[in-house]
């Protein structure tokens, strides 16, 4: 086995009942869901495993579940396995889980973080007409090429996959490209069921606001580096996390270029730690050769215990 890689997964993963087997069988899985109900002083155990959907699904909610789920199951996997990652990544919110995973930050201010993130980003969604879209099938600089000719604010929020790349920006704006996405011969042009323009300038107030939460945390600098989403770069210093935590709200995600860039330093299995199987399969369309393991429930930790102890 060569390098091993931790990632940690974003919006859209969740599912009613993630984590509950994890609560169930492992004790560190289930303190670490209990301090997340007492720092955030709402149970959101309970509605990882009881739903209902239609709250979970609500971005001030999904953002802490998915993150408190993510944490837990690092927990179940350390409490079986003495490896350390040789790096550490995370997709958009998945990228707080990455920064717990090395040291940057402990559990509370993980959760103190990603809440005030999620409402911030509420609320700039709520004050703004955004959209997103998933484009399938088009190659980056034919994208890059469509969206510069359109009137109104459109950028790519996710370079997902070479085959998968997820644009935002005003409603009006998205609307024009995808009709010209589709003209320029687009496979899919798949309008996402989302709230708001995330990972655009329309979440610049986000991420001013979100930035003033971060005088009062502690970020450490890291034991393991993390490829942050904002420029793909393996990352240990404190200073340059508060600065990028505050960017990629409104940057974009470089997702495909962080896998790339860590096969390039020597990684070949890579361990989605979360609800879901979303970065799986991302990262296998990215670079097929690569190992890849999922943590998610009692089943699949045991699992990945095993392949990581032999």
């Amino acid at each position: 086995m060569g390098k091993v890689a931790f990632v940690f997964p974003g919006q859209g993963s969740q599912s009613v009942g993630m984590g509950k087997s994890l609560y169930e069988c492992s004790k560190a899985a289930k303190n670490i869901f209990d301090k997340a109900d007492e720092v955030l002083g709402r149970s959101i155990s309970k509605l990882c495993f009881e739903g209902p959907e239609e709250d979970l699904k609500q971005t001030i909610n999904t953002q802490p579940a998915i993150l408190v789920t993510s944490i837990a199951a690092l927990e179940a996997l350390r409490e079986k396995i003495k490896l350390t990652p040789d790096f550490v990544a995370g997709h958009s919110l998945g990228e707080y889980g990455a920064y717990y995973a090395s040291g940057a930050v402990d559990f509370a201010t993980a959760m103190k973080l990603i809440d005030k993130r999620a409402r911030e980003m509420n609320a700039a969604a709520e004050a703004t007409k955004g959209a997103m879209t998933a484009v399938i099938g088009m190659d980056k600089g034919s994208i890059l090429d469509v969206i510069s000719k359109i009137d109104g604010m459109v950028s790519v929020a996710n370079y997902n996959s070479p085959a998968q790349i997820v644009i935002t920006g005003e409603e009006n704006a998205v609307a024009k490209a995808n009709e010209a996405l589709k003209e320029a011969g687009a496979k899919r042009v798949i309008p996402l069921p989302v709230s708001g323009g995330f990972h655009s300038m329309l979440m610049e107030e986000a991420s001013v606001k979100f930035s003033e939460i971060l005088e009062d945390c502690e970020i450490n600098d890291a034991k393991i580096p993390v490829y942050t989403n904002v420029d793909a770069e393996p990352t240990t210093s404190a200073i340059r996390f508060k600065a990028k935590m505050t960017a990629q709200i409104y940057s974009s995600v470089l997702w495909t270029q962080t896998i790339e860039k860590m096969v390039a330093d020597g990684v070949d299995t890579i361990v989605e730690i979360g609800p879901g199987k979303v970065l799986a399969g991302l990262v296998k369309k990215i670079n097929p050769a690569l190992t890849v393991l999922n943590v998610y429930d009692e089943e699949t930790l045991n699992s990945v215990a095993d392949v990581l102890n032999n």
